[in-house]
Formats: structure tokens, C-alpha cells, sequence
């Protein structure tokens, strides 16, 4: 249940009490207000948060083996309802808020009109992320220009040579890849930090 829905809840419930000259059961605002779709223990609930706001606004007696039976309203709650009552609170604290929030916001808000020229001013952005976007294709069509000719050396085009010389040959490439490999993480780390630059 929202704030707004207890504070005008609460009000309303002093309200009741100041038509009554009497006291009345607490029952009895759960019967008036929030039955069936709220229990009885939330009516006890509101009217805790009212005396705990202010104890002199209702006056209660005890009974039946409960803290809260019966309820009737004092001289206090007509002074506290023509003041605005909880909602006039309500409404006090949400000001504030606002207030706040509007402050720490430093930076006021653009207009649909600047938003707007800030977009028309900052073409290179697009530019830049396609630039990147080229330079990651063309890091990934050589790894796989790499991979192609490594596997069409070693395994498509067989040579009958010696031991010795295809040990060497197999190093060789082995060094090649790891070599091809090296500038390969460094050309996407290369890519990832202007990534990462171009998003902040």
C-alpha cells in the first residue's frame, strides 16, 4: 500500500473519530474503511503509526485482553486535521524529496532542442564505432586466414620429408602461431579499450 493510500487512510480515520462523540471499537473503522480486502490487524496497524506520530490525537482504552478496543477522538484532532492532517504531511515530505533530488542533480535538464544539437554535433562517435568495428572484422578474418594456411600446410599438402626437417617445420609453425597469436590478443586488447573509451 502506498504512502499516500496510509496517510489519507489515517485522516480519515480522525475524521471518524471527530463525528463521534463517543468511543468506539477499533472494529469498527476495519468494518468502515478496510473490509473485506485488509485485516483487522492492519486498522491496528495505521492506528499505532497515528499515536506514535502524536499520542494525544486519539484517545484509547484497552479491553478484552487487547491494548487497542476502543478509540474516540481528543481536543488535539481537529487542530491536527485543520493543519492538512497526514496528507498535508505526506505531501511536506514529498517536496522535500523533490527539492533534493532537484538538487542533486547539478546538471539541469536538456530541452528537446539541445538534445537534439548534441546528437547533430557528435557524428564522429558513429564513425569511430564502425572504424572499430572494421578493425575487429579484420583481426578476425586474419586469425582465421592464419588458422586456414596453418592446417593447409601441415595436414592438405603432405611432403615426404626427413624426421628432422619435419620437427623443424613443425616448430617453426608452432612458433608462428604463437606468435600470430600474440598479436592477435594484442590487436583485440587494442580494440577493447577503444571500445570501452568510446562507451564512457
Amino acid at each position: 500500500m502506498s504512502e499516500f493510500f496510509k496517510a489519507e487512510l489515517k485522516d480519515r480515520f480522525l475524521e471518524y473519530a471527530l463525528e463521534r462523540s463517543d468511543y468506539f471499537q477499533i472494529y469498527t473503522l476495519y468494518d468502515e474503511f478496510l473490509r473485506p480486502n485488509y485485516s483487522l490487524e492492519y486498522v491496528q496497524q495505521l492506528v499505532r503509526e497515528i499515536l506514535a506520530y502524536d499520542s494525544t490525537l486519539l484517545d484509547v482504552m484497552g479491553g478484552n485482553g487487547l491494548d487497542m478496543f476502543m478509540l474516540a477522538s481528543t481536543s488535539s484532532t481537529e487542530d491536527f486535521l485543520e493543519e492538512g492532517g497526514f496528507m498535508n504531511l505526506y505531501v511536506k515530505e514529498e517536496e522535500k524529496w523533490d527539492t533534493f533530488l532537484g538538487q542533486l542533480s547539478g546538471m539541469p535538464k536538456l530541452t528537446k532542442e539541445e538534445k537534439k544539437q548534441i546528437k547533430k554535433a557528435t557524428p564522429d562517435l558513429k564513425r569511430e564505432k564502425l572504424m572499430l568495428m572494421g578493425l575487429i572484422s579484420a583481426v578476425a578474418v586474419s586469425f582465421l586466414f592464419t588458422l586456414i594456411s596453418i592446417f593447409n600446410e601441415t595436414l592438405l599438402k603432405p611432403e615426404y620429408v626427413p624426421a628432422d626437417e619435419f620437427e623443424r617445420r613443425m616448430e617453426q609453425l608452432r612458433q608462428q602461431y604463437i606468435l600470430e597469436n600474440k598479436r592477435l590478443q594484442v590487436d583485440l586488447r587494442e580494440a577493447q579499450r577503444v571500445l570501452d573509451s568510446l562507451q564512457e
